[in-house]
């Protein structure tokens, strides 16, 4: 049996500020630890069930946080970026299912420090519904055949993922109180729920299927600013539909996280310019 764990941050017990989720912040080393444990947590819950191996993916901004020195020397780990499928790198028809803990709401709604793949999106939608980093990593994982099995974060988008998809587990460790505040579960207990669901649903992970795929998808990315709209417009495919907003007409989900990354790349850039040029007047 071969588990895949991708892992982000914000999603994680005690953790709730911009502080703690960026390099440099005072906080950032705390929040280091508390992704490396959680991430041993769901890792231990695995290999409890009797994995043969476990894959964890670190998704969280520059893809280097997990403390490696202390992660369970069980599992691999794959860090840094860029990469090609992003907090899906390394998921493979080899494995049996999928655990994403740490996670946390989508862009434009409440939930702790809630976005989609770039604090720079103001929304990103398929199909014209708003759509969390999980149910696109999910279908991705439903490309290789994989089921995901648990969802960990806050009680926002677990609530999400309870309603769209009631087979996946998930395990609320803190309640949002504002985009950076948060209700959270002593980290240790929070570990301890991980563990145990991680357990549980590595070993049913044959009961499980993965999400539904369909033959196309519209995606919708609304970027912060015109300039990195009109930059992502030159993107072949690619259509304006305001002046923020840029679609696409996608038929693999490989596509979907791909013009997601370049469309991050793009908006980086954009706010980057606009400073450049403000700084000069």
């Amino acid at each position: 049996m071969h588990v895949y764990i991708s892992v982000d941050m914000e999603g994680i017990a005690g953790i709730a500020t911009l502080d703690q989720i960026i390099r440099g912040g005072h906080g950032y080393q705390r929040a280091q630890a508390l992704m490396t444990a959680e991430a041993n947590a769901a890792i231990a819950g695995a290999f409890d069930a009797g994995a043969q191996s476990v894959l964890v993916n670190d998704s969280h901004g520059t893809m280097d946080n997990l403390l490696h020195a202390d992660l369970d020397p069980r599992a691999r780990v794959l860090f840094g970026s860029p990469k090609l499928q992003c907090m899906a790198e390394g998921l493979t028809a080899e494995h049996d299912v999928a655990l994403f803990v740490g996670y946390h709401a989508p862009a434009g709604g409440p939930g702790v420090l809630a976005h989609t793949f770039s604090a720079l999106f103001t929304d990103v939608r398929l199909d014209g519904k708003t759509v969390s980093e999980s149910e696109v990593n999910s279908l991705y994982a439903a490309t290789h055949g994989v089921p995901v099995g648990l969802v960990t974060g806050d009680d926002v988008i677990c609530g999400l993922v309870n309603a769209a998809s009631p087979s996946i587990e998930t395990v609320v460790v803190k309640q949002a109180h504002g985009w950076s505040a948060t209700n959270s579960l002593p980290p240790s207990l929070a570990r301890a729920v991980i563990r145990d669901a991680s357990r549980r649903v590595v070993q049913q992970c044959d009961s499980l299927k993965p999400t539904e795929l369909r033959d196309e998808w519209v995606l919708e990315i609304v970027h912060p600013t015109t300039t990195a709209a009109e930059m992502a417009e030159s993107v072949p495919g690619s259509r304006r539909t305001s002046d923020r907003t840029i679609e696409h007409r996608l038929s693999t989900v490989d596509d979907i996280i791909g013009l997601i990354t370049v469309n991050y790349q793009l908006a980086s850039a954009g706010i980057h310019g606009q400073m450049t040029i403000a700084n000069r007047q």
